[in-house]
């Protein structure tokens, strides 16, 4: 692989793609495999990418914090990115709300709490060159839908937790600050038995951070995302999004996960990663 490539959300979300109809109380023995493929949280992943990149063209970025019609702009920008995926991908998986916002072309968001604002989020953490930038692109890629408290710090919390860990944030860090957003007293083991569908911020992203800080290894932390059942596609690319700012991931993993890719996402995954400052453990 020539230089960093942001595929962790990509990895998590083709792993447990099966699973999210077939949920498991298990961990898989096997990561992708063929009847695995990539959904929404793909797409949409490296959809919000496309739109911040556009947005900040034409963006004074060191500006941004304090000027709300800048915000607009790169918001507006994501949004139509967001729009054009969908609509090249439209069997994706995306929710009922969601593909109706899309195909309507209005630019209202619609008051989402759903874990869809944080399984897209990964890219914020990634482009940031500050804590706070990270929490500001991810509530401008949250807000063009899912403008709910609850969605805004789903996707502030991956966002921040990525930048931490990819500027060497250890897991007790991560730990500390998850725990400021989320009741974090809880393991895997507890929650496994009667954890059930759930599609809601609140619901998810506080597994999927729990399913990183627990995993041994990169491929762990997938395994034990889809181990607990749900959403395990979303639990899986959130976790896998945050492993990889932390450790590298395994190479046949990353080269199975982009081959389910067409040529138009997989250039895309490859061109928004071009900006991008490689996790500190490269170094």
């Amino acid at each position: 692989m020539q230089g960093f490539l942001m595929t962790g959300a990509l990895m998590g979300d083709v792993s447990g793609s099966w699973y999210e109809w077939h949920n498991t109380k298990e961990k898989p023995k096997e990561l992708i495999t063929d009847r695995d493929h990539f959904t929404d949280d793909s797409v949409l992943t490296y959809a919000v990418a496309d739109g911040i990149l556009r947005g900040l063209e034409e963006a004074d970025r060191s500006r941004l914090f304090v000027d709300e019609e800048m915000q607009a702009q790169v918001r507006s920008s994501i949004a139509r990115s967001v729009r054009d995926f969908t609509l090249r991908y439209p069997s994706a998986g995306y929710g009922g709300r969601f593909l109706a916002w899309a195909r309507e072309g209005s630019m209202e968001p619609y008051g989402s709490w759903g874990n869809g604002a944080a399984m897209r989020a990964s890219f914020c953490g990634w482009l940031a060159e500050s804590l706070e930038e990270a929490k500001l692109f991810a509530r401008l890629s949250a807000e063009i839908t899912h403008n709910h408290a609850y969605g805004i710090k789903g996707a502030g919390a991956v966002a921040a937790c990525i930048y931490l860990l990819r500027t060497g944030a250890g897991k007790e860090e991560i730990q500390k600050y998850a725990g400021e957003l989320y009741d974090m007293k809880f393991t895997l083991d507890t929650i496994r038995p009667s954890y059930s569908f759930d599609v809601s911020c609140e619901g998810s992203v506080p597994q999927a951070i729990e399913a990183f800080l627990e995993g041994e290894d990169f491929s762990d932390v997938i395994r034990l995302a889809i181990s607990i059942g749900g959403d395990s596609d979303t639990i899986a690319a959130i976790a896998g999004s945050l492993a990889e700012a932390y450790e590298p991931a395994p190479e046949d993993l990353r080269e199975r996960a982009l081959a389910k890719l067409d040529d138009f996402l997989r250039e895309t995954a490859v061109r928004i990663s071009e900006p991008l400052t490689p996790p500190v453990y490269w170094t």
